[in-house]
This record gives structure tokens, sequence and C-alpha cells, in this order.
């Protein structure tokens, strides 16, 4: 009977220390996970110096399904270095808000075209935008360059501007009608300068990009040619497969345009 009892202890206490290392075994396995959730792979770097900047809060955003996302942020607190980290799949238009402690939501955010590795952003508080200095990919570099002449194009419209408000005031119709001339040519210079940098750097994401946000509502067939001159890898990229979407939607609403005027010009013969 002793050994009977003997015997029954040693399996309980066998049972209450299998029971207490399968617990010990879950809260490492918990412990595990939070760790691995908390160390995501990044595979961008976004670092700098906001001059002037004591405190606030940077973030670094992402489109996402139409949505703008923060995927990163850092509470500055007396130091004006920053660094910001995040995991992209292709190479995008990202961006830098600056949420400042006046809560003044003016020139507070940049955009800046990301890729793997590191991008450098130098600024100031008191022109977060215009004072940015961003150096890091290839695209980004190229839209600097393409932002240049854009300022360009946008200064001669602005000069038509006024001169159609002077002409509008004098009432000089012949004055009006060269501006609106003057206008259409500059646009069509525009769209065609578009089209060519994209064509030229059909090697970058930032062609792709370009189509979709400066040109979209070009003739389909520039856009067409935009698309079908990118190389393979860039076709693929975020922005390669959105203009593919793109064009598929813009091909099916001009289909659409062709058979209601082919309906209408049936029905009025």
């Amino acid at each position: 009977m002793i050994r009977k009892i003997e015997n029954y202890k040693i399996f309980a206490l066998l049972k209450n220390l299998y029971n207490t290392m399968k617990k010990i075994s879950l809260l490492l396995l918990t412990v595990l996970s939070i760790i691995a959730c908390s160390q995501k792979e990044t595979n961008l770097k976004v670092s700098g110096n906001i001059k002037g900047l004591k405190k606030g809060t940077l973030y670094l955003q992402m489109i996402e399904d139409t949505s703008l996302v923060n995927v990163d942020s850092l509470t500055i607190n007396g130091d004006s270095n920053f660094l910001l980290q995040a995991n992209i799949d292709s190479p995008q238009m990202m961006y830098l808000y600056l949420n400042k402690v006046d809560n003044s939501e003016f020139d507070d955010r940049l955009d800046f075209f990301a890729d793997e590795g590191e991008t450098k952003i130098n600024t100031s508080l008191e022109k977060f935008e215009s004072d940015a200095k961003i150096t890091g990919s290839k695209n980004q570099e190229k839209l600097v360059e393409y932002r240049k002449m854009m300022s360009r194009f946008n200064d001669s419209n602005l000069d038509i501007i006024k001169e159609n408000f002077e002409a509008q005031k004098a009432e000089d119709e012949e004055k009006l009608i060269e501006l609106d001339n003057r206008y259409e040519r500059l646009l069509k210079r525009k769209y065609l300068y578009t089209v060519n940098f994209a064509l030229n750097n059909k090697n970058l994401e930032l062609a792709p990009y370009l189509a979709l946000s400066e040109v979209f509502d070009a003739n389909i067939k520039y856009l067409d040619t935009i698309y079908n001159s990118l190389e393979k890898d860039v076709q693929k990229s975020k922005y390669g497969k959105q203009l593919k979407r793109f064009l598929k939607e813009r091909r099916k609403e001009e289909k659409l345009e062709e058979k209601i005027e082919a309906d209408n010009e049936e029905n009025n013969s």
C-alpha cells in the first residue's frame, strides 16, 4: 500500500513537472514570436537632419490601396537627426511628414522616390519642403531633373495667366485668342517633354510613374509607347503593373465611347 502511494506521488510529481515545462515552452514561443514581429525585415533607410527642429514627430509614409499610411515614425525631442526604416517591394514614391508642435500642416510633407538602400534628406524647419536636399536612388536623381524642367513650364504658364487677366480687363479679344493658342502649344510641349523623358528613362520606375501621374489623359498611343518601351523588370514593378491595368481600362472606356457614338449615329440616320 505504501509503495502504491509512493508511485502515485512520483506520477503526480512527473505530471506537474510536465505541465510546468509545457507552460514554459509556450511562454518561450510567445516571447520569440513577439521578438520576431518587432524585428521586421527592412530594406530602406531614410536618414537626415532637419535644421531648427526641436520637437515634433516624423512619419515615413507610402501609398497603399489609394490610402496614405504610416510605415515608421520617430518622436523628435532635442536631436534634429533622424532615422526611419521600411520594407518596400518595389521602387516607389514615399513621403516624409512632419507633425510640428504648432500643429501647422503647411509645407510639412515632402515626397521622394525611394529605392532599396539609403536615402538622405536634409532640410530645415522653416522651409521644410523647399529647402530639402534629397540624395539616394537614380529614380530620385531623375525626378529632380524632371521637376526642374517642369518649373520652367509652370513659370511660362503663370505668365500666360497674368497676361490673360490683363487682356480680360481690357476686353482684348484678339489677345485672348492669342493667349489660348499659346497655352495649347505650351501644354502640348509639356506633354511631349514628359513622354520623351519617360522613353529616355525606360530603365527606371520613374517612367511609368510619370505616365500615370503627369500624362494619364494623353492620347493612349503615347501611353502605349511608354509601356511597350519599358524594360521587363520595370514592367513588373509597382508602377509598371499599374500602367498596364490603366491602359486596359482606358481601352475599355474608349471602345464603349466608340460604341455609343456609333449607336447615336445609327439612331440619327
